[in-house]
């Protein structure tokens, strides 16, 4: 079979790429694992966004953390990463914080952002035993809201409900638990579905009662092999967790939608073909589900972006999962 010539810029067999060729430390979004990570060898380096003008590729409080020996998250694309590196190292250094200023009003004009925004970053160094910091990664474990304050060299982290008002020149920042998903099954598409959603960010467990011993060969997916109801009391179904059904198993997706229906989980999906739609919602009826409840279920789970092969399906699950977490407005439905 002929194979289409390659121009001079493809890999050759004798180029490897090494890590600093590819940004993989921009994919992460929550910069709490990256921390604590850091902070386990010595002082860290956060750098976070706490203005912007005229737009700008990443929001308000998005942040980079730096290490010993590491870096995580990204700022704007890469124009202005290793600048801010240099000033996080420094301030690792000497202790003390920097606001920098890129784009418009900058010190730095040779600096320029594509996007012509104006961004200014707060950089502090963050000692091992600092107490914010350490308060910020237990909330996070315990899953409970946060209030981030800082103004570089004064910092205080509380729970969101007990959080006092930022005092001048500070910034403060909300942090939720980490986003969670649980699929339950075990076949090509909830596999996909897993394997997909740990790679987008969330902490993802998959259920798959009385299924194989060993678990599946999927990096950053958890597996439980438990009932039902014990998977779904040990995982704990709240406000930052996404369900999907994906069983094709009948009483095994029955006994997960009385589970996750009632639950804070603002997020339950169930595949499965559209015209048994109504005999299991009957069911669920039976059983008690509220009509509240049973309003929030997604069936048949995923946006409708026509495919059914098994990672389409988890990108349609996934991308309605993001679309729900982030407020958008109501999208095509999947049909069945």
């Amino acid at each position: 079979m002929d194979l289409p010539d390659h121009d001079a810029a493809d890999v050759s067999s004798a180029s490897f790429a090494t890590p600093s060729d590819w940004p993989l430390h921009g994919l992460a979004e929550d910069m709490r694992p990256a921390l604590a990570q850091a902070l386990a060898h010595g002082p860290a380096g956060l750098a976070t966004i706490v203005s912007l003008g005229d737009g700008g590729p990443r929001p308000v409080g998005t942040q980079m953390v730096f290490g010993t020996n590491s870096r995580a998250g990204f700022l704007s694309g890469g124009c202005i990463e290793a600048d801010v590196e240099a000033h996080a190292r420094a301030a690792m250094a000497d202790g003390r914080p920097r606001r920098l200023v890129y784009g418009e009003g900058s010190p730095w004009p040779d600096i320029r952002l594509l996007c012509g925004a104006r961004i200014e970053i707060l950089v502090e160094r963050i000692a091992p035993d600092d107490a914010a910091a350490k308060t910020l990664l237990d909330l996070a474990r315990a899953r409970v809201p946060a209030a981030w304050i800082s103004d570089g060299q004064r910092r205080l982290c509380a729970p969101l409900a007990e959080a006092a008002p930022a005092w001048p020149g500070a910034f403060a920042r909300r942090f939720d638990p980490p986003p969670r998903l649980v699929v339950f099954g075990g076949d090509p598409t909830a596999l996909a579905v897993a394997s997909l959603g740990a790679q987008s960010g969330f902490q993802t467990v998959l259920v798959r009662p009385k299924g194989p011993t060993a678990p599946p060969p999927l990096a950053g997916v958890a597996y439980r092999r438990d009932d039902v109801a014990g998977a779904a009391a040990a995982v704990g179904l709240d406000a930052w967790t996404a369900v999907a059904v994906c069983g094709h198993d009948e009483a095994v997706d029955h006994q997960a939608l009385l589970a996750a229906l009632p639950s804070a989980a603002p997020y339950v999906g169930l595949l499965g073909a559209r015209r048994r739609l109504g005999e299991r919602l009957d069911r669920l009826r039976a059983a008690g589900v509220a009509e509240q409840d049973l309003r929030k279920l997604r069936a048949p789970i995923g946006l409708d972006l026509g495919g059914k092969a098994p990672f389409e399906v988890a990108v349609a699950v996934i991308g309605e999962i993001m679309a729900a977490r982030h407020g958008q407005p109501a999208l095509a439905r999947r049909e069945a």
